[in-house]
This record gives structure tokens, sequence and C-alpha cells, in this order.
């Protein structure tokens, strides 16, 4: 049963039938962010869900987990890594690459984004088929993080993803069990 708050999530987040090919109905957040209510409101759930869990750093995934990631560190007091493409980072990095249904792909973090043992939360706008947040998690792990758990603004139940991170704990403000 969704509460008040998520439901005015739900409500805020716009549907784009048949984007980016036929058949898809794309969960737009953009209309999310265009409303400094509902934004502030996303936040207050995740930090909420998080707050006393001992998160240490908060690692956004490229592109909108950056924007609900950074956030959630300001609001928590701790640092922001960037979990990006593959190549787009300037320093020492490390790299995680994981399957796509037709080839691979790849992300990586600085090699010194944060220190061993350190606690990471995991953030990005929303899980679909869940590659890229267990790769991210494994990333994580591989360079001596503890993953706290993952959040995400939008799960599309209907696909994969869930299974995939079924060893963290999760959080999702916004279900969709259909397309």
């Amino acid at each position: 049963m969704e509460s008040v708050a998520q439901q005015r999530l739900r409500e805020s987040i716009r549907d784009i039938p048949d984007f980016p090919k036929p058949g898809i109905v794309f969960r737009d957040i953009t209309t999310l962010l265009q409303d400094p209510d509902r934004f502030r409101e996303a936040l207050a759930l995740i930090e909420e869900r998080w707050k006393g869990e001992g998160v240490e750093v908060i690692a956004g995934i490229e592109a909108r987990g950056f924007i609900f990631g950074a956030a959630l560190a300001d609001r928590l007091g701790c640092p922001f890594v960037p979990i990006r493409k593959a190549g787009k980072l300037p320093a020492e990095t490390v790299a995680m690459s994981y399957e796509l249904e037709y080839g691979t792909d790849s992300i990586e973090m600085h090699a010194d984004a944060f220190r061993e043992g350190a606690r990471i939360l995991i953030v990005d706008d929303l899980l679909a088929t869940g590659g890229t947040a267990a790769a991210a998690a494994k990333l994580v792990e591989e360079t001596g993080g503890e993953v706290v758990g993952l959040a995400f603004v939008v799960n599309l139940a209907f696909l994969p993803g869930a299974s995939k991170l079924e060893k963290y704990r999760t959080q999702y403000l916004v279900e969709y069990d259909s397309e």
C-alpha cells in the first residue's frame, strides 16, 4: 500500500507512451524534478529510510542518480561519489563490466573515491533490468566498500531488476507492476 507521499510522487511522474520505441511506456521523472515540493518529498523519504544506517558515502549512478544522490549526500552530510560510463572520469579509475541484452557495457569510478570499509548507499532514479545497479554494487564491493543498500525513485517491478539485487537492502519510492 502506497503512502500519501508515494501517491503524490507517482502523480508527479509523467508517462510517455511509445518512447523510446513502440510499446514502451517511459516513466519520466523530469516532471518530478520540476516540482520542488515533490523533489524534496522524494529526498525526505530516502533520507528517512537510510538515516541512522551508518551511511558514510553516497554513490550516484550516471546520470539521474547524480541528481538524487548529490542532494541526498548534502542532506546526510557525507561525500558523493559519481559512478559513470567508461571514459568520463579524469583521474585513475576502477571499472566493472556487465552484460546487456546484446553485448556488454562498463561503469567506472575514481580509484580513490572512498576509504577501505566505507559504508556506501547507491542511488539511482530507476531500476529496470538491474544490470547497471548490480554492477555498481559489485564495483563498490570489489574496491573495498560495503554496500549498505540501494535506493531508487522508481522500480519497474515487471522487469527483472530487483531479482539481481536480492542480497541487498533496497528502497523504491514508486513501483510499476506493468508497462
